[in-house]
């Protein structure tokens, strides 16, 4: 049997991608597929702690905003691993488009609100859009070292 070679890009070389369900409890499966990555490249425990919380919250609200929880709606989480930041974009097909000003967390009519006020305060760079042809993306970086994040472009969005 003759073997195919794929033409990858370096970018690609370095890249995961997980494609998940809109569904509830599988945003464990792309969590944990970051901390593995995060692990690998050798991420302290709490920011692979971090890292879980908002990709955690990042695909939950794809799940349930995004794709409004739409069976057959998909949820594709890809990680970019750089030798110093790890980028994570979770991406959905965007039934409902972002809001157009973020929810304060812990208003008293509703608990909305918390994810993304956690993914913009637990990541060292966030950025929310919504694609042209549709579907909502969420690009989060972590640094490997929080020096370099603390003199970059801190919580960009």
């Amino acid at each position: 049997m003759k073997e195919r070679t794929l033409a990858v890009t370096e970018e690609q070389a370095r890249s995961v991608a997980v494609h998940i369900p809109s569904e509830l409890g599988y945003e464990k499966v792309a969590m944990e597929a970051a901390a593995a990555a995060a692990k690998r490249m050798g991420f302290s425990p709490d920011r692979i702690h971090d890292l879980r919380t908002a990709v955690s919250e990042a695909c939950m609200n794809a799940i349930e905003h995004g794709n409004q929880a739409e069976a057959g709606a998909r949820v594709v989480v890809v990680m970019t691993l750089e030798p110093e930041r790890l980028q994570v974009n979770v991406a959905d097909e965007g039934r409902q488009p972002l809001p157009s000003t973020v929810p304060e967390p812990g208003r008293p009519e509703d608990h909305r609100g918390w994810g993304m006020f956690l993914i913009r305060h637990l990541m060292d760079e966030v950025e929310f859009s919504t694609e042209p042809d549709g579907g909502n993306q969420v690009k989060m970086v972590i640094y490997l070292d929080k020096e370099i994040a603390e003199g970059g472009d801190d919580h960009a969005g």
